[in-house]
């Protein structure tokens, strides 16, 4: 059961009008998404018929909706590199491309049971019929000539693309591939959807550097998929993408590939020792008990103290808490000096209140960190979120 004892600091108590002081920012708070935190990266538990869903709403509302899908590559790059985890943080879905992370989150005992690749998504928005017209996409980059063919193909048959433009801005940097001229031609296209087919670390950076810039309201990048669509590359057969040894077939495709997947799993090996092992042995050991959280506010700051588990039994009071005290816009403390436990869904619940404070120019504190909480952030890679 969960406790909630609030202590108001004279003014209007924290959780009044939520839903309009959120309305009056103009945007969501995330607060609702079904993430987790799994190995520092937010993970949404989510399958292809509600992504669809989520698509076509972000289309109907014009809005900008930035999807990223995390393999073993992403994990293993956004241990290092601050700037790409940063863009993944960014995202307003994360789709578990890979399955080695579906066999992580399994041992860790969060709900992803669906591998939603970049791939297989492309095959659904194509095979996907919609009322009214197809899903206008924007193919940028790749190979050359491979965004043309796959542009032809698409618009040669019936289905769930249609495809407005193509374009490979060639090798440059990011800035030398954002030129205004780039951005003219996607806006000018009248695109739903802008798909990037660079590598996973410039397409991240790209979208993230041209935010503000882009018209078309969903963004995405799908990788290779714009080499198994144009036909120069076989993608594995389904037997050995089920069973997760699709690397072995895009070495025999791309033998290129070969340093970067021995990279990646010499990486993922020293996580799973490291991490992974640690948590699943907590993870069956855990006790949900119970969680009480505490709001004080004053002038500049509201701080929630929790007292207990921080699991997903307890995660819809948490929320309701959380989106109160943002609702306050003062700066959130955290204070962990009575939790014993902290879960993957709670995790992910932070991250979300994070992503809303970063848009407003603040930050998540924690206080009152216990050596055995520091090391539930060491163990689960989510160190970063202590620093100063």
């Amino acid at each position: 059961m969960l406790k909630v004892l609030r202590v108001s600091d004279g003014g209007s108590a924290p959780g009044e009008n939520v839903e309009e002081s959120l309305r009056e920012r103009g945007s969501s708070d995330d607060l609702d998404r079904d993430v987790y935190g799994l190995l520092g990266l937010p993970i949404d538990a989510i399958n292809f018929a509600n992504l669809l869903r989520s698509m076509d709403a972000a289309k109907d509302a014009s809005a900008p909706f930035l999807v990223s899908t995390p393999n073993v590559n992403f994990l293993v790059k956004s241990q290092t590199n601050v700037d790409f985890r940063e863009s993944i943080l960014a995202s307003d879905l994360c789709l578990a491309d890979g399955m080695p992370l579906i066999w992580i989150a399994k041992l860790l005992r969060v709900p992803v049971h669906e591998r939603v690749a970049g791939a297989d998504l492309f095959v659904k928005l194509k095979s996907t019929v919609r009322a009214g017209r197809p899903l206008k996409i924007f193919l940028l980059g790749g190979a050359e000539g491979a965004a043309e063919r796959v542009r032809t193909k698409l618009n040669s048959e019936k289905c769930g693309l249609e495809c407005v433009g193509a374009l490979n801005p060639g090798f440059g940097t990011v800035e030398q591939t954002s030129s205004q001229g780039i951005i003219d031609a996607i806006n000018a296209s009248g695109a739903d959807l802008l798909a990037l087919f660079f590598g996973a670390e410039k397409a991240q950076q790209w979208l993230i550097y041209n935010h503000h810039r882009l018209l078309p309201p969903i963004r995405a990048q799908f990788g290779a998929t714009i080499n198994f669509e144009a036909g120069t590359v076989k993608r594995a057969p389904q037997l050995l993408r089920s069973t997760g040894f699709e690397w072995l077939w895009r070495i025999k495709e791309e033998p290129y590939l070969w340093r970067r997947y021995w990279n990646d799993g010499k990486a993922l090996l020293r996580l799973l020792v490291t991490c992974v092992l640690p948590l699943a042995i907590t993870a069956r050991r855990a006790n949900a008990n119970f969680l009480t959280i505490e709001a004080a506010a004053d002038p500049s700051s509201v701080t929630l103290r929790l007292s207990g588990s921080a699991t997903v039994d307890h995660i819809d009071q948490a929320i309701d808490q959380f989106r109160a005290a943002l609702a306050t816009s003062k700066q959130i403390i955290v204070d962990l000096a009575h939790t014993d436990g902290i879960d993957p869904r709670f995790f992910g619940l932070l991250l979300m209140v994070r992503k809303c404070l970063a848009s407003r120019g603040k930050k998540l504190v924690f206080a009152g960190m216990s050596p055995e909480v520091r090391r539930m952030f060491s163990l689960n890679r989510f160190d970063y979120l202590l620093s100063p």
